[in-house]
């Protein structure tokens, strides 16, 4: 199936539509388990590897054994610096070395990120913009461009295809708003937010094979 994305002026009125392309974007082409490893993949390698617990030569203590092996009717324990007692330190616990980077083939993520797509295109969660030319950065602007098209009340990611100060700057103190590189698209943030909208001048890359 064909998926159109609508293109918007910012008054709201629907001036043209974008068309995916079919070999790239449809419901035969979607691939769930590879968007749960590129998902996995993203958090992984975002991931800060901090804890860290003593060994058994780091802790301080004595190696004489605590009580005599046999008479107590307790535990059969030895020195002070033994894992099994309480807030001490961990058998095999963590070092602060684990590596935990994962990765993935270009061919792989890019059918994941077009799977996303494709799924947020079904559920008519991908909308167009014509692109703007802001003559200041003006946040009462941008919150009324989004009012015009019915989505201020709603978690927009805002995809850009280039720089522009002047509309990064209305877009980005909006709470709900994220802004985003076309080039930088991810499965965390296109699943994190309800709606893409796309500039139009962003809306060509994802056609490209």
């Amino acid at each position: 199936m064909a998926y159109n994305i609508d293109i918007y002026d910012k008054g709201g009125k629907v001036v043209s539509t974008f068309a995916l392309d079919d070999k790239l974007f449809d419901d035969s082409l979607v691939n769930k388990d590879l968007i749960h490893e590129y998902y996995l993949l993203q958090t992984s390698n975002a991931r800060h590897n901090i804890a860290s617990v003593k060994g058994r030569g780091e802790v301080r203590g004595a190696g004489r054994k605590l009580y005599k092996q046999k008479g107590t009717w307790g535990g059969r324990v030895g020195d002070k610096n033994s894992p099994l007692r309480k807030w001490w330190w961990v058998t095999f616990g963590p070092r602060g070395v684990e590596n935990y980077t994962k990765s993935m083939n270009k061919k792989a993520r890019r059918i994941a990120l077009n799977s996303i797509i494709t799924l947020k295109a079904k559920a008519g969660e991908l909308m167009g913009l014509q692109n703007l030319k802001l003559s200041a950065p003006k946040t009462k602007d941008a919150q009324e461009i989004l009012k015009n098209i019915w989505i201020d009340t709603k978690k927009v990611l805002f995809v850009v295809s280039e720089k522009d100060e002047n509309v990064l700057k209305s877009f980005r103190n909006l709470p709900k708003v994220k802004y985003l590189y076309a080039d930088y698209l991810n499965p965390s943030d296109l699943m994190s937010y309800h709606t893409v909208l796309f500039l139009e001048s962003a809306l060509t890359t994802l056609n490209k094979k």
